[in-house]
Order: structure tokens, then C-alpha cells, then sequence
């Protein structure tokens, strides 16, 4: 079942992608196709099924956290293009 085309432009248009009509039928199709996909999913009995707690059985295996000495300040700021007041200093983003 495709989807309505001006739906597919409208996400596009959320996405701010840019679609010629080729790229619209395209999507239109296959979008219709991965919802069929998933009506199908949906009708499959779970009720019965516990959700998993974790994706992997394995239990996490974590490392102690001994504190350890850390680099040194000087050295790491030594290769830094710019420093400034013992940091790294970095253009503006805002």
C-alpha cells in the first residue's frame, strides 16, 4: 500500500530534504511497503512474551575504578594550537 506522495513531501519537507518526483514515487512505494511491513509485525501475539532487560544476556563486566595519575597539563597543552590561561582555547560556536 504506497503512501499518499504528498505525504512523502511533506516529511521531506520536515527533513529538509529535497525530492524530485522520481525520488517521491520511490519513496512513496517503499515507505508503503516497510508499513506493511510493520502491520504485519503488529498483528504477531506477545502477550505472552517477557521483554528483555537487557538486549545481550551476558552481564556487563566493568573494570575497577582504581584512580590513577592523570596526563600532564603542560605536555598535553604543549601540541594545542592555541592556549590560554592553562586551557585549550576554542573558537566561538554561538
Amino acid at each position: 500500500m504506497p503512501i499518499d506522495p504528498e505525504e512523502v513531501r511533506h516529511v521531506a519537507r520536515l527533513a529538509r530534504l529535497v525530492l524530485d518526483e522520481d525520488e517521491v514515487t520511490r519513496m512513496s512505494r517503499d515507505l508503503g511497503v516497510i508499513l506493511d511491513h510493520m502491520a504485519v509485525l503488529a498483528e504477531v501475539p506477545v502477550d505472552d512474551v517477557e521483554a528483555p532487560v537487557h538486549a545481550s544476556p551476558l552481564p556487563t563486566r566493568l573494570r575497577p575504578d582504581i584512580p590513577e595519575p592523570s596526563l600532564d597539563r603542560d605536555a598535553l597543552l604543549a601540541g594545542a594550537p592555541r592556549v590560554e590561561d592553562g586551557m585549550f582555547r576554542v573558537p566561538r560556536i554561538l
